[in-house]
């Protein structure tokens, strides 16, 4: 069945939420931009639900850190202007947890429930970490981290503006850095998984000034207008 926008009558902005959505936008009339967080979530989230690999209901916690640009002009002036030296290095907010993002996620991922999202803002000016925590032993009997992997592998082999990291079991040494795709229109992601914990970590890196949002919107425009993806 075809994700549906929140808002009726409007063709859902993330060319890459599935194989027909690119289509749809292509012929649409309106196209809603996705949040800046869904996007992350929902390229980690959809293909393994739609794979029967992540059970609709499953207890999810989404957890994100976004410059504080996401923040607007109040975050700007924060850390800009002349209260910069009281600004907060780290500030987890949404702590109402009725974040406005949480029915986009839940609807266009095919999930039962909503999940429990905790974002938060850093002293940088642009860019976002996402991470999903997993335990396999909620998964379906067999499912691997590594199966988890190849979904993600299938769903977006050829896609212009999204990039999966190589799978390994041991990534004690790598790290996530939230500005290393400021500037761009791509999203990264990966999958790591620790074998003996049977415990996974679904991420996703991305600017949020662009394909969180400026580079989503010029994305989904050369749809409509037929012009070349890049």
């Amino acid at each position: 069945m075809p994700a549906q926008p929140i808002a009726p009558g409007w063709v859902y902005g993330l060319p890459e939420l599935e194989a027909a959505q690119a289509g749809r936008i292509a012929s649409a009339q309106r196209v809603s931009n996705p949040g800046c967080y869904p996007t992350g979530a929902l390229a980690l989230l959809k293909p393994l639900v739609d794979d029967g690999l992540l059970p609709a209901d499953y207890p999810l916690a989404i957890h994100a850190v976004s410059g504080y640009s996401g923040r607007g002009r109040a975050g700007l002036e924060d850390h800009e202007g002349d209260a910069t030296a009281t600004a907060v290095p780290f500030q987890v907010y949404g702590l109402d947890l009725k974040h406005k993002h949480v029915p986009e996620i839940q609807q266009h991922a095919g999930l039962a429930h909503p999940p429990v999202f905790v974002p938060a803002y850093g002293h940088y000016r642009q860019g976002i970490v996402l991470t999903i925590a997993l335990h396999l032993r909620l998964l379906p009997a067999g499912v691997s981290a590594a199966q988890l992997h190849a979904a993600l592998q299938r769903r977006y082999a050829g896609q212009a503006f999204i990039e999966l990291q190589a799978f390994a079991q041991d990534a004690d040494a790598q790290r996530l850095d939230p500005r290393a795709l400021n500037s761009t229109n791509r999203l990264r992601l990966a999958v790591f998984g620790q074998e003996r914990t049977g415990q996974v970590l679904l991420a996703a890196v991305f600017d949020n000034l662009g394909k969180g949002a400026a580079g989503a919107a010029v994305q989904n425009l050369n749809l409509m207008l037929g012009l070349p993806a890049a």
